[in-house]
C-alpha cells in the first residue's frame, strides 16, 4: 500500500486562515488532491473560502486547539472516508503544496508508516528562537523515540490512516506534533524525514512560547515516567 494521489487525503488545521487558505486548497485541488479543512473556531472567512475553492470543511464553534483539530480530522478519515494515507499540513501557507510528492516518494521507498518533513535543510530564513527551539526539542524527542528525528516540530507530515488511528492522540495544542512522533515510535512505526521547504511570510505565529514550552515539557516528563512505571512493572 503505497500513498497515490486517489488514496491520499489532506487535513488542514485552520485558525483564522482566511488570506491563505483558498489559494492553498485550489493548489491541492489542482493537483488531484481531495482536502479537508478543519476549521477551529475562526472568525474570519476560513470556513467559506476554504469551502468555495473545493474543500470539505469541519467547523468548530470555538478555538479547541491544533492538537484537537487534528484528532477531529483523523476522525473523520477513520470513519467517514476510505483513504489510506493522510498528508497533515498548516494552513498558514508555510507549506510548499510541491513538497507532498518528496513525502510520497519518501513512503514508496521501503515499509514506511510515516514521512516527517525536515525544514533544517533550509534555514536561512529561519527566525533565530524558532531554530535554536527546534534543535533543542528534536534533540528531546529523538532520544525518546531511540531514533534521529531532525525536525520534530514539523506539522507537514503524512501517515498511514489506520496508524493515526492507532496513536490515539491525546494533545489538543501545538505539543501533537511530539506526541504523534513519540507515540509512533513506540508502537513500532517506521519514520522517516525528507527534506520540505517553508514559506516565512508576515504571519503571527500562534505559539505561546512559555505557555507551550510548558506544556512541551510537561508532554516530556508525563511519558518518561511512563517508561519508568512500565520498566519497573
Amino acid at each position: 500500500m503505497v500513498p497515490e494521489i486517489g488514496n491520499t487525503i489532506v487535513v488542514i488545521p485552520s485558525y483564522n486562515e482566511a488570506k491563505t487558505i483558498g489559494s492553498l486548497v485550489r493548489d491541492l485541488v489542482e493537483m488531484g488532491m481531495s482536502v479537508l479543512v478543519v476549521d477551529d473556531g475562526s472568525i474570519d472567512a476560513t470556513e467559506r473560502i476554504a469551502l468555495d475553492s473545493g474543500a470539505m470543511v469541519i467547523r468548530h464553534t470555538r478555538n479547541l486547539g491544533k492538537g484537537y483539530s487534528i484528532r477531529r480530522g483523523v476522525e473523520y478519515v477513520a470513519n467517514k472516508t476510505k483513504f489510506e494515507w493522510v498528508v497533515l499540513m498548516d494552513g498558514d501557507g508555510q507549506h510548499h503544496t510541491e513538497d507532498i510528492l518528496p513525502l510520497m516518494e519518501g513512503a514508496r521507498e521501503g515499509d514506511v508508516d510515516m514521512v516527517t518533513g525536515n525544514r533544517m535543510q533550509y534555514t536561512e530564513n529561519m527566525p533565530i528562537i524558532r531554530y535554536l527551539t527546534n534543535r533543542f526539542t528534536s534533540f528531546i524527542i529523538s532520544s525518546m523515540c531511540h531514533q534521529a528525528i531532525p525536525d520534530t516540530q514539523c506539522g507537514y507530515r503524512l501517515v498511514k490512516a489506520g496508524a493515526l488511528e492507532q496513536l490515539k492522540l491525546e494533545s489538543a495544542r501545538y505539543d501533537v506534533e511530539s506526541e504523534m512522533l513519540i507515540k509512533a515510535a513506540r508502537c513500532g512505526l517506521k519514520i522517516r524525514s525528507v527534506p520540505v521547504q517553508t514559506i516565512y511570510g508576515d504571519e503571527t505565529s500562534e505559539i505561546n512560547p512559555v505557555r507551550d514550552t510548558i506544556r512541551f515539557f510537561y508532554l516530556v516528563v508525563r511519558y518518561k515516567v511512563g517508561s519508568i512505571f512500565k520498566k519497573n512493572k
